[in-house]
């Protein structure tokens, strides 16, 4: 090899490292939700997926918890999300101590609210074992974290504090049921459910 075409090439592996490096920079954005940060994109079983949105669960005026959801594509509608038929992700952050016990309790009446009784008595074998998953842990404090993570072949996945819990969801009903609970007719919190449709700016959900 020459050494011009030498130096040439020398030139190219830099610019290709500093093109590596500064895409890096931009697919590494995070937003600020309550003091809780959120990358702007991740990856679930080897997909690529963006925070379609994000927000705070209130009850009253208090903060509860940070959502996010991220999907591999944007979606403005809880149909268009619930359709959509690759990897997604609930990214839940507390912001308050709560007995884990409760919160489990809480989102298995959020499933049952949104849904017709008959279809809500096909899962509850499974609402009793994410319950039983929720009440292991005793209680959640502030700062921690659980994902509920839909992975297509192999169901729903709950992390809780950086632990895998127990088998899968199989059923998509099941994972389905559960986005109804932030996404549904009744949602738990009706800005949160604008927000994580991304109808407002993630972070800037308020309440008076």
């Amino acid at each position: 090899m020459t050494p011009v075409s030498l130096r040439a090439l020398t030139r190219t592996f830099a610019a290709l490292g500093l093109w590596v490096s500064l895409s890096l920079t931009a697919h590494a954005a995070t937003i600020d939700v309550a003091g809780v940060k959120l990358e702007d994109r991740i990856s679930l079983s080897g997909s690529p997926l963006v925070l379609n949105g994000a927000g705070v669960r209130y009850k009253a005026v208090f903060q509860v918890y940070t959502a996010g959801l991220y999907l591999e594509r944007k979606a403005t509608t809880p149909d268009e999300v619930l359709g959509a038929p690759g990897p997604k992700r609930m990214t839940i952050t507390m912001l308050r101590d709560i007995d884990s016990a409760e919160l489990g309790k809480l989102f298995s009446r959020g499933m049952e609210d949104n849904m017709e009784r008959a279809a809500f008595s096909r899962l509850i074998p499974g609402v009793l074992r994410m319950s039983e998953v929720f009440s292991k842990h005793k209680k959640l404090v502030a700062g921690d974290t659980f994902l509920i993570d839909w992975v297509p072949g192999t169901g729903t996945v709950l992390t809780i504090k950086g632990q895998v819990e127990g088998e899968p969801f199989k059923e998509p009903e099941f994972h389905q049921a559960l986005m109804r609970i932030w996404l549904g007719p009744k949602p738990a919190d009706n800005l949160l459910k604008e927000a994580l449709l991304g109808q407002q700016k993630s972070g800037q959900q308020r309440r008076n």
